[in-house]
């Protein structure tokens, strides 16, 4: 019975430490596992791109262009599609703004989210330009550099919206189109480079992704999710900085590559560019300010010929972690999905739950059917669980008449009821498997539901509008509460006043841990809590009968 007092000691002090770290974050204080919370902070952005990163690569390769701001007039021009409202500035030809249709804002449901801004709120913005040698004087097209747009649709009707923007500079000339696919975040990026000089020239591309450091728009410091960069490659495949690491220099990234791709991640969202697969490039994440950041991709383009044209490929994706749509672009972009540790378990779970989504066509449903299949197949090992507690609560009595014969002879105590678990083929740690066995289960649901994007926005019935955030009248955290107790007066009483005590603060403690976490999450808890119920019930009513004809056969 200590092995059984340690368990709920350690699952009760866990619980409580886990509140406290939670109130501490909640409240800006340092976290207790030594992630400070992120700050809100603001950038003030001028009229161009002032203040944004510029393209860098190692010396020799190319030189950084100068961060100081166009002196021509900013355009902006507005593209429509059926999954986007996005803005570009003709300064750079880059992408300032950007509103995802389908998905509604954390604040205003009634309001489509707004993952690219370049305002006094928010500065998170997608670049590209062409840089020069090292050395050179040279300023070639690039994000301080006037475009013009030389297409002329703004609205998409047919299947594909092409936008071209051109602009030329000391003897290179670009063309720049973006193509925008109906019912698709995808976005393919073609740059044609052509020398208009009389001599060779060598520019080199970047691509770029700056953001400030301030978390999204409805971020719980009760579950905290990263936002920061990633970039893959084949060689040290899936690697996430977080902004910290930048601020300390200690960020541990792959510098040059041939594969693999640059992103900026927040929850449920990503952004990324996929440059093209076999031509190098070289990586680097900087600081630029006290409030933003930037993750840049530059690619040689080698020397080019007077009059001669050199054309890359590359393909951009603002939008939701969408892992089947990610991994059509490229097999390891759907990795920004990040389920960490538990990605073995988390992976066929989701899949699993995709697959069970097409049946039922509602995500609360899905979780619904998910436990119960779950339930299904651990029968075997809690039912022996309910079948030793249900024989512990039988021999209560004869526990009682125990402690009352040994008094304060602990040694002799344990022997005896040792002896008797025993003789009635009882283990004593029966009643700490049904929780123990969910542990796995429910650390793996809980990031299976907070990192999935389908989650996000997707109801259950009435209140339950959105499962990847907290129940709003707290209903289920009290359902869940009110079962779990249900289940202790189930189950036999400890003979220990104090672990009696402690089972009966545990719903109250993991209670307050629900009342925060996302409601698909502690759906999962109080169905499987009822399911647990109704096996517990009937199997120790089946005991109690088989006990009853046995004592009556007897006779």
């Amino acid at each position: 019975m200590d092995i059984r007092r340690t368990i709920l000691w350690m699952i009760f002090v866990f619980s409580v430490f886990a509140i406290w770290n939670n109130w501490q974050t909640y409240n800006g204080q340092p976290s207790l596992f030594g992630q400070a919370p992120q700050s809100e902070t603001t950038s003030n952005p001028a009229s161009g791109t002032p203040g944004v990163p510029n393209a860098a690569s190692p010396a020799g390769t190319a030189a950084t262009p100068s961060t100081t701001a166009p002196a021509v007039a900013s355009e902006k021009i507005t593209i429509n599609t059926d999954v986007f409202k996005l803005n570009f500035d003709s300064i750079g030809a880059q992408i300032v703004y950007a509103e995802l249709l389908k998905y509604p804002s954390a604040e205003n449901r009634d309001q489509p989210i707004v993952l690219l801004d370049n305002s006094a709120a928010a500065e998170y913005i997608v670049q590209s330009g062409l840089v020069a040698p090292q050395g050179s004087n040279k300023r070639y097209p690039d994000q301080n550099t006037a475009f013009r747009m030389v297409s002329t649709e703004t609205t998409m009707t047919g299947d594909t919206l092409p936008v071209v923007f051109e602009s030329e500079s000391d003897g290179i000339k670009v063309t720049r189109t973006y193509t925008f696919h109906r019912n698709s975040y995808r976005i393919d990026v073609k740059d044609e480079v052509t020398n208009t000089a009389a001599e060779p020239q060598s520019p080199s591309l970047y691509l770029q992704i700056a953001r400030d450091s301030q978390d999204p728009v409805g971020s719980s410091s009760f579950y905290p999710t990263f936002t920061g960069m990633a970039v893959y490659s084949d060689e040290e495949r899936f690697q996430k900085v977080s902004f910290s690491e930048i601020d300390k220099k200690n960020a541990d990234y792959i510098k040059s590559a041939d594969d693999g791709w640059i992103s900026v991640i927040q929850h449920f969202f990503v952004t990324a560019w996929v440059p093209q697969e076999g031509k190098e490039r070289f990586i680097d994440m900087r600081k630029v300010s006290n409030t933003l950041y930037a993750i840049s991709a530059v690619e040689p383009l080698g020397s080019i010929a007077p009059n001669s044209t050199v054309a890359t490929q590359s393909t951009l994706w603002i939008g939701p972690q969408d892992q089947k749509a990610l991994a059509a672009i490229s097999p390891s972009l759907d990795l920004v999905v990040d389920y960490g540790w538990l990605t073995i378990l988390a992976k066929p779970m989701f899949t699993f739950m995709t697959w069970l989504y097409t049946l039922v066509g509602n995500w609360g449903w899905t979780i619904v059917l998910l436990t119960v299949i779950i339930k299904l197949i651990l029968y075997p090992l809690s039912a022996s669980s309910y079948r030793s507690m249900a024989k512990m609560k039988n021999v209560a009595p004869r526990m009682q008449a125990l402690k009352e014969k040994f008094g304060d002879d602990r040694q002799k105590l344990n022997t005896a009821m040792m002896e008797m678990y025993r003789t009635e083929k009882i283990n004593p740690l029966g009643g700490c498997f049904p929780i123990l066995i969910q542990i796995p289960v429910f650390l793996t649901l809980y990031r299976v539901l907070l990192s999935s994007v389908e989650m996000r926005g997707a109801g259950w019935i009435g209140w339950i509008t959105d499962l990847s955030v907290r129940d709003p009248y707290f209903i289920l955290p009290a359902i869940m509460m009110a079962t779990m107790f249900l289940q202790i007066k189930l189950n036999p009483t400890p003979p220990d006043p104090m672990q009696a005590r402690i089972m009966m603060l545990m719903p109250l403690v993991f209670g307050a841990m629900m009342f925060m976490f996302p409601a698909g999450l502690v759906l999962y808890w109080c169905v499987n809590n009822v399911l647990s119920i109704a096996q517990q019930w009937y199997i120790t009513r089946n005991m109690n009968k088989a006990a009853n004809e046995a004592i009556l056969t007897h006779k």
